[in-house]
């Protein structure tokens, strides 16, 4: 099932926060790859100031076209709110400051999101995934019987506005790159600032919100450099490999398991404790796929927001306070 991509203004690119307590960016390198094992992901992490970074961590997973930097305010008010408990705020592959590499499946996805906890040697780990994020912070907890990993690592899943279906991915999502394709293929100087890059993308957009969202991603020539310097040369760049998300849109509207509908059957379940959050006007989680979620996560609790895909930013404190309480219910 195609469905729209809705983008509040209000998540534009944020900046970093810098919590008083500890706060850190871990930068890789950005080389195109082929790789079938994990990657390292950069992160943005809040240590409560005990030290403790490790036991009860609230992982956060970003959405398609988004970044670390998109939860900065929303991880700097749940840390707030729950100043005893980590929180990680990861760029998957692809994404931010995080290696660009193949396949962009969900299933590379988990095993990076693996790779994260295993290294850092979280425990009770509570996964929270939005959209993209959603679908392979799902693909991670359907696939720890498989991985043999230690059932006390996963203990909380929340899953904002996804389901586990199959279907294609709006066609927005590829009109949307073919458009930041061309803006990267514009001779050195037509793009300057943002709103250049804007005017762009007007014809494919008309929504500024969507527009403002995608530009979190537009890297511009530096004002520092002069033309004798190479200035003049340098072009507008997106951080996210074009060409590798171009490739992968029929893998990013797939699912690693498997659902049976004529019998709600399916291959594997996590039964943790799993919160899905609902934006009510979007059509994302719906009566379709909601056996889906069921079945995967028998012990789903489903709450709603009026609110359209970016449950989030649209209504950041109530969405705060489902996360808040749903981690305090021991």
């Amino acid at each position: 099932m195609s469905t729209s991509l809705v983008i509040p203004f209000n998540l534009r690119c944020l900046q970093p926060v810098r919590p008083i307590t500890h706060f850190q960016w871990r930068n890789m390198s950005r080389t195109h790859a082929i790789s079938h094992d994990p990657v390292e992901l950069s992160y943005t992490s809040f240590i409560p100031e005990g030290g403790n970074a490790t036991d009860g961590p609230l992982v956060i997973l970003h959405g398609l076209f988004g970044s670390r930097r998109n939860w900065g305010s929303m991880c700097k008010a749940l840390h707030r709110d729950m100043p005893n408990r980590p929180i990680y705020a990861l760029d998957l592959r692809n994404h931010g400051t995080s290696p660009h590499v193949t396949p962009m499946t969900y299933e590379a996805m988990a095993g990076d999101v693996h790779r994260f906890i295993e290294d850092k040697k979280l425990k009770r780990v509570a996964l929270l995934g939005h959209s993209m994020g959603g679908k392979a912070a799902m693909a991670y907890a359907l696939s720890l019987k498989k991985w043999d990993v230690s059932p006390g690592t996963l203990s909380k899943l929340i899953i904002a506005d996804i389901a586990p279906s199959i279907g294609s991915l709006s066609p927005e999502f590829i009109r949307y790159i073919g458009a930041m394709q061309k803006i990267e293929a514009l001779p050195p100087g037509v793009i300057r600032t943002r709103t250049d890059a804007d005017h762009k993308l007007q014809p494919y957009e008309s929504d500024v919100s969507v527009r403002q969202f995608l530009l979190t991603n537009l890297r511009l020539p530096s004002a520092s450099r002069a033309p004798h310097q190479g200035g003049e040369s340098e072009k507008a760049k997106f951080i996210v490999p074009l060409s590798i998300l171009s490739k992968s849109m029929e893998a990013l509207g797939s699912f690693p398991y498997e659902f049976n509908a004529a019998d709600n059957s399916v291959s594997t379940t996590w039964d943790g404790s799993t919160l899905a959050i609902k934006g009510t006007k979007s059509p994302y989680i719906n009566h379709k796929n909601i056996p889906a979620l069921r079945a995967f996560f028998p012990n789903v609790q489903l709450e709603e927001l009026d609110a359209n895909h970016w449950v989030h930013a649209e209504k950041p404190h109530e969405f705060k306070k489902f996360v808040v309480d749903f981690l305090s219910d021991r």
